[in-house]
C-alpha cells in the first residue's frame, strides 16, 4: 500500500493541494475537444497525446530536450509534483506518466478516477480552453531509461521465435477479448488507427486492462482485489512482464498497476502495440481466443 500512496492521490488530496506552488496539475488527453477544453480541473495545465508528446516526425516520443521545453512551457521543475489525470480512464495520463519516469522526473502522481470520479463527485471546475499561465520553468532531463521501461519489436520477436513467451517473460495483450481474437482489428472509435491483420502475438495472456478499475468511477480496485485477478490471469512477478495493446495507453495503464500498485519488479510496456506488430510483413501472429 505504501508504493500506491507514493503515486497515487485522490480528489481529497488534490482539493487541499489545488492552490501549492510546488505542485502541478496536468490534464493530458486524447481528445481535448471532449475534455479539458470543456471543463478541466482548476489550475490544471493541459498535455495533447498526439500533438505534445509525439515525436514530430518519427513514430516515436518527444526527445529529451524537446521534453524539456514543453515542462518549461508548462511551469514545471525538475522539483515539482506533477499530478497526472486524464479523459478515457486516464489511459493517456498514465502513458504520460510511463514517458515522466523514463526520462527520469522524481515525483509524479496519478489521480485516482481522473476526470470520470472528479465529475461524478461535482467538484469545482474551470470551464473552456484557456490554460492558466505559470511562470516558466527551469527544467533539465538528468537521465533517459528506456531499458527499463521500453520493449522493441524485435525483442519480442525474438522472445516469440525462441520459445521464451511463458517461460522467461509473461506477454500481456491488454485489450478487449475482441480485439485478442481478432474479431476485431481497433475500437470503434479508433478506426482510423486499424492495422492490417487482427489476432494477438503468439504466446500472449488476454488480460483487458479495464477489470483493473471501478467501471462507475474509473478508480483502480483495491491492491487485494488487483492481486487476485492478477495472479488468477497467471502474471506472476517472478517473470519479466512485457505489456501491450494497440498504441500503447493501455499497456501503460496494466503496466502501472502492476509495477506501481503490485510492486512487479520487472515490467516494460511494447509501446508499439499491435498498431506496429499488425502492419509488419510476416510477423507471426495467433487467432482465438488461446495464447
Amino acid at each position: 500500500m505504501s508504493q500506491q500512496q507514493q503515486v497515487v492521490v485522490d480528489n481529497k488530496w488534490l482539493i487541499n493541494h489545488l492552490k501549492d506552488p510546488n505542485i502541478r496539475i496536468v490534464e493530458v488527453d486524447y481528445d481535448p475537444n471532449t475534455a479539458y477544453n470543456v471543463w478541466h480541473i482548476p489550475g490544471a495545465v493541459l498535455i495533447r497525446w498526439r500533438e505534445d508528446l509525439r515525436h514530430p516526425v518519427l513514430r516515436d516520443f518527444i526527445e529529451p530536450n524537446q521534453f524539456e521545453k514543453l515542462m518549461e512551457n508548462k511551469g514545471i521543475n525538475n522539483n515539482t509534483i506533477v499530478v497526472l489525470y486524464g479523459d478515457y480512464n486516464n489511459w493517456f495520463a498514465v502513458y504520460a506518466f510511463w514517458l515522466f519516469k523514463a526520462y527520469g522526473h522524481d515525483d509524479v502522481r496519478i489521480l485516482n478516477g481522473g476526470r470520470t470520479k472528479w465529475a461524478k463527485e461535482n467538484l469545482p471546475t474551470e470551464q473552456g480552453p484557456t490554460e492558466p499561465q505559470y511562470p516558466k520553468g527551469n527544467y533539465k532531463v538528468k537521465k533517459v531509461d528506456w531499458g527499463s521501461h521500453r520493449a522493441f519489436f524485435w525483442e519480442l520477436l525474438q522472445k516469440v521465435t525462441k520459445g521464451e513467451v511463458g517461460k522467461t517473460t509473461i506477454l500481456v495483450d491488454v485489450r478487449s477479448p475482441k480485439e485478442y481474437t481478432g474479431e476485431i482489428r481497433a475500437p470503434p472509435e479508433y478506426a482510423d488507427e486499424q492495422t492490417q491483420v487482427g489476432g494477438h502475438i503468439p504466446g500472449a495472456i488476454s488480460f483487458p486492462w479495464s477489470q483493473a478499475v471501478n467501471p462507475e468511477t474509473g478508480e483502480f480496485r483495491s491492491i487485494e482485489e488487483l492481486r487476485r485477478i492478477v495472479e488468477s490471469a497467471g502474471i506472476s512477478p517472478d517473470k519479466e512482464v512485457i505489456t501491450y495493446c494497440r498504441i500503447g495507453e493501455r499497456a501503460s495503464h496494466t503496466w502501472f498497476v502492476l509495477k506501481y500498485l503490485l510492486g512487479y519488479p520487472a515490467v516494460r510496456v511494447y509501446d508499439g502495440s499491435w498498431a506496429e506488430w499488425g502492419n509488419i510483413v510476416g510477423a507471426p501472429v495467433k487467432k482465438g481466443s488461446e495464447p
